[in-house]
């Protein structure tokens, strides 16, 4: 079983900045795809960006150019660095990542909320 750590969120301005990390621990080998999904109030859960263990990187359309995943393999930690960030990324934003056997696991999810 795999227990994720995040932190990093927040409130900030509109045009600031967060970043985002989540720490993996439990019963890991090698960890596949690890991500960064949100939740906004009334709205379904989406996919915000995902990298794969050797790093190939998908973000959605909406967060392109500002914000960027990373992660260490080593330290079973993705990061999500948000720059420039608008009042409609305000959302609970949870980290999913995927065991060596593919079942996900997902954050207690982290409130990151924008002011305009």
């Amino acid at each position: 079983q795999v227990q994720l750590v995040e932190s990093g969120g927040g409130l900030v301005q509109a045009g600031g900045s967060l970043r985002l990390s989540c720490a993996a621990s439990g019963s890991i080998f090698a960890l596949n795809d690890m991500g960064w999904y949100r939740q906004a109030p009334g709205k379904q859960r989406e996919l915000v960006a995902v990298i794969t263990r050797s790093g190939i990187t998908t973000y959605a359309d909406s967060v392109k150019g500002r914000f960027t995943i990373s992660r260490d393999n080593a330290k079973n930690t993705v990061w999500l660095q948000m720059n420039s960030l608008k009042p409609e990324d305000t959302a609970v934003y949870y980290c999913n990542v995927k065991s060596q056997f593919g079942i996900p696991s997902w954050g207690q999810g982290a409130q990151v909320t924008v002011s305009s």
